[in-house]
């Protein structure tokens, strides 16, 4: 079972907006520099609506020719065609730790009888790995509480392993880790309640901004478990004002892409809709972090 901070990775480009796979040769070792101990790739911070199936499929093997054992891999198969996602997870079978999927995002679904059934097809793909359900309701549409998908979905879904729960209803959140019991992994994926999740039991993380903030996070955990509460909530406040500075700069999945140049990774542009910007912009973002205080807690 996967544990602490998961990286949700970007989908590194060259400037031509073409795929650059030869840059998770260094990305991996970044961030098991920084304590990261997993990835979770072609996701929402790796755009992967703007990539091409064959694109996703390069990332997957990319990250599986890079392997390490300090890095667990979860690959995102999800995709509004089910025959597409079984087509990833069934690429993905023999590359990867585990493998997740979003709820289809178009024609979206309404009840849980639903989801299991499309989960349970993505997941026979892949049956020799675990499998993990993205909530993410406010990209995926399907609001459906996860208590009774983990109630439901026991008996029909063999390799089931939990939920990616990106979203901010901490009372569901709470419910599924009692409900989980050791069995399930529910990886918390909302960054800014990083804090929150603490006193619910949370253990591991996935999320875009372990990428550049690992050590404050970390930190943060070291400080609540010591029980330096206010310390604690002034390191998670850094960490969201780092959030909406990127946001306002343009959107914060795409600012945030070119920041980690910044940090030695040159993950490229970023696809239409989303943001890039300068290096002059960069310069000036920061140093306005820096005097935020955020110098010190940044992904070396």
């Amino acid at each position: 079972m996967v544990k602490n901070l998961i990286a949700a990775t970007y989908a590194p480009m060259h400037k031509d907006g073409s795929l650059n796979t030869e840059c998770i040769k260094d990305y991996s070792p970044f961030l098991i520099r920084n304590n990261v101990s997993g990835v979770f790739m072609n996701g929402s911070t790796g755009d992967f609506t703007s990539l091409t199936i064959e694109e996703r499929k390069a990332i997957t093997l990319a990250w599986s020719e890079n392997k390490s054992k300090d890095l667990y891999l979860i690959d995102h198969v999800g995709d509004p065609s089910l025959k597409v996602a079984k087509d990833l997870a069934q690429y993905a079978s023999d590359k990867v730790d585990a493998i997740a999927a979003i709820a289809p995002f178009y024609f979206r679904l309404n009840s849980i009888d639903k989801l299991i059934d499309y989960c349970k097809e993505i997941a026979a793909c892949a049956p020799n790995l675990p499998f993990y359900y993205y909530h993410i309701p406010v990209l995926s549409g399907a609001h459906l509480n996860m208590v009774s998908f983990l109630e439901q979905a026991k008996d029909k879904i063999p390799n089931l392993a939990g939920i990616k729960f990106t979203n901010n209803n901490l009372i569901d959140y709470g419910h599924c880790k009692t409900k989980a019991n050791s069995k399930y992994n529910v990886l918390f994926g909302y960054d800014e309640l990083f804090i929150n999740s603490l006193p619910l039991g949370a253990t591991g993380w996935v999320g875009s901004t372990y990428n550049h903030l690992a050590p404050l996070y970390y930190k943060i955990k070291e400080l609540f478990e010591n029980g330096e509460m206010e310390a604690a909530a002034n390191l998670q406040t850094k960490a969201i004002k780092f959030v909406e500075l990127l946001d306002s700069k343009g959107g914060f999945n795409g600012v945030a892409k070119g920041f980690m140049k910044v940090l030695g990774i040159d993950c490229g542009p970023s696809r239409f809709p989303h943001t890039t910007l300068n290096d002059k912009d960069y310069v000036e973002i920061k140093e306005t972090l820096d005097n935020m205080g955020l110098k010190p807690w940044f992904s070396k």
